[in-house]
């Protein structure tokens, strides 16, 4: 099938995209790499009267430090992430996931800001944003604003923005300290959405092992990212030797609401879900051990 005909726009700054959303609402879709939106134009499960193209924009694209933490601009492709090290070393786990996000060619296209504004439960960027409790820098004609991960997702492929806001950088907090990170799915074949995934974050104490804080984030458990707040909940305070990975991913299954497809039904998702989290939990922890 081919898409139903549109307007197309290529603008050079975000004011002029943002005028673009305003003034044509609903009828207008913002177009980052495309990696998501064209194919659902192809197949017709989306129709827009026009296209605001974000891709010649400078100033959404960028990797910077910024008061403790890292800021990557919304049409930063995944490829830019995967291959920068201010990434690895201030955001660990954005870098971990970033390799599991389709196939090279889909990355060297694909853009961080699209794929959280796309809200896909089943991608890894809105999973990450929402376990490091990153902040989103959003544009419109009334100026800026900033919409927390845990306030943005809103339902299967729907978030807090309104039609002529556009998303223009994510802010990932640096964990300090003992700290691990790890990303664990499984998926059919390499480059499938993930049946079930997890992003695991885990900060211990300087003494005794104890868990200061953490965070786990499930990926293809309901219509919306999901984070585990009952595993979290149940492990901050405890020494590391006391906790159960095996607990956490139950715990943590627990949380979620996984849909029933032709992939898998709601019980094998859970069952999975709660063996990734058990996984990554463990690969995480023995991260922060080691310091």
């Amino acid at each position: 099938m081919k898409a139903v005909a549109f307007e197309y726009d290529a603008p050079t700054t975000a004011d002029e995209a943002v005028g673009l959303l305003a003034e044509h609402g609903d009828e207008a879709k913002v177009l980052a790499g495309g990696q998501s939106l064209i194919p659902m134009l192809a197949l017709r499960l989306a129709v827009f009267d026009r296209l605001v193209d974000i891709g010649r924009i400078d100033e959404l694209r960028g990797i910077e430090r910024r008061d403790g933490a890292l800021r990557i601009g919304a049409a930063t492709t995944d490829a830019e992430v995967e291959r920068d090290a201010e990434v690895r070393a201030a955001a660990p786990l954005v870098a971990r996931a970033t390799p599991l996000i389709g196939h090279l060619q889909i990355r060297n296209r694909g853009t961080v800001g699209g794929s959280i504004a796309h809200a896909d439960p089943a991608a890894e960027y809105p999973a990450v944003a929402l376990a490091l409790d990153a902040e989103l820098d959003v544009l419109s004609p009334r100026g800026r604003r900033v919409i927390a991960a845990r306030d943005f997702f809103t339902g299967l492929w729907s978030t807090a923005l309104a039609p002529d806001e556009l998303l223009a950088g994510v802010s990932f907090p640096v964990w300090s300290g003992r700290s691990g990170f790890a990303v664990e799915e499984l998926s059919r074949r390499h480059g499938d959405f993930a049946i079930a995934g997890a992003a695991v974050a885990v900060q211990l104490d300087d003494d005794q092992d104890r868990v200061r804080r953490c965070a786990v984030a499930l990926i293809g458990m309901a219509s919306v990212p999901v984070r585990a707040t009952s595993a979290e909940a149940a492990a901050v305070g405890v020494t590391i030797d006391a906790v159960d990975p095996a607990e956490v991913g139950r715990l943590a299954a627990g949380d979620a609401d996984p849909p029933s497809d032709v992939h898998g039904t709601a019980v094998y998702r859970r069952r999975v879900g709660a063996a990734v989290v058990a996984r990554a939990w463990t690969a995480a922890v023995g991260e922060a051990r080691s310091g």
